[in-house]
């Protein structure tokens, strides 16, 4: 099977390396041939790194390298592809944009499945001729090593999308729950309240980032604090997510004024090297502000 993934971003980079290694020939599709470059840099890293911590065998690396294809070129990308999955940026019209792109120039057989964490996929669906063969596929950041994938059910998902997606999802060795199309989902839902509420606490002095992260790691055995990881996956996200969701669902999700402020600031987490954490070579190098050494 041919799995095209369009966007070379981590999400999409991830999302191939992922389907690559599962033994399907994949393409990563992005709209300007730096862009694929650096999301094939990003695999080659990912194997890497797995191959010097005894996770991945140099073998395997070299065949998971061998069936991935960059391309820019959208038609060639997606012609004989069963699985197309976009893994863009965050933004309705965009992604409506290239799902229709994408459908005029797939079979009629081919799913078509969005990375989105919170958007509707209904709403995704509705722009296409076939909307029945739509899915949500929401990956969490970095695919290569989080285990669960949610697979969202749109209104026009017919039977043998959702079987299609579930039986993908456990051929590349992942956990699926399946949910139906509302606003944040599942996942997206429970925890943005957590990461958003993590927050407020530092802006009322209660801990330190690296302190609540910590109890939460510690208390509630979460793999990584809800602060942390909204330095991972981009206030920027975290900001606009926050938006959507208070819109759809309430004022319970508010974005807390420190969020604003470190958006506005351009402090967006470990891309821009700074947001709640100071970020060095991709790693926690401090704490910004005024709370004092990281002991993580």
């Amino acid at each position: 099977m041919q799995v095209t993934v369009l966007g070379a971003g981590s999400m999409g980079h991830g999302i191939a390396q992922v389907s690559a290694m599962a033994g399907y020939d994949v393409i990563l599709r992005d709209i300007e041939s730096e862009l694929v470059e650096d999301g094939l840099e990003g695999i080659r890293e990912n194997l890497q790194g797995g191959v010097d911590r005894d996770k991945v065998t140099e073998d395997e690396m070299e065949a998971t390298l061998g069936r991935i294809e960059g391309t820019t070129d959208l038609a060639a990308a997606v012609a004989d592809a069963e699985l197309v999955v976009e893994a863009v940026p965050e933004d309705m019209d965009l992604k409506q944009d290239v799902l229709s792109e994408a459908e005029d120039e797939t079979g009629e057989e081919t799913v078509i499945a969005s990375n989105t964490s919170s958007l509707s996929v209904t709403e995704m669906a509705s722009a296409l001729d076939r909307p029945e063969r739509v899915v949500g596929l929401h990956f969490f950041n970095p695919p290569h090593l989080m285990d669960l994938v949610e697979i969202v059910i749109a209104e026009q998902t017919d039977d043998r999308t959702e079987a299609f997606a579930v039986d993908y999802v456990r051929e590349i060795e992942k956990e699926d729950v399946v949910v139906r199309d509302s606003a944040g989902f599942a996942t997206s839902r429970l925890g943005l309240v957590t990461g958003l509420e993590a927050i407020r606490m530092v802006e009322e002095g209660v801990a330190s980032p690296a302190d609540i992260d910590e109890a939460m790691k510690l208390g509630y055995g979460y793999p990584m604090g809800p602060i942390e990881l909204g330095d991972h996956v981009g206030l920027d996200v975290r900001l606009h997510i926050a938006e959507h969701l208070r819109e759809e669902l309430g004022e319970r999700f508010k974005p807390p004024q420190a969020l604003r402020r470190k958006v506005r600031a351009g402090n967006l987490g470990k891309k821009s090297g700074e947001g709640f954490y100071v970020w060095e070579d991709g790693k926690r190098a401090g704490m910004s502000g005024d709370w004092g050494e990281d002991d993580a």
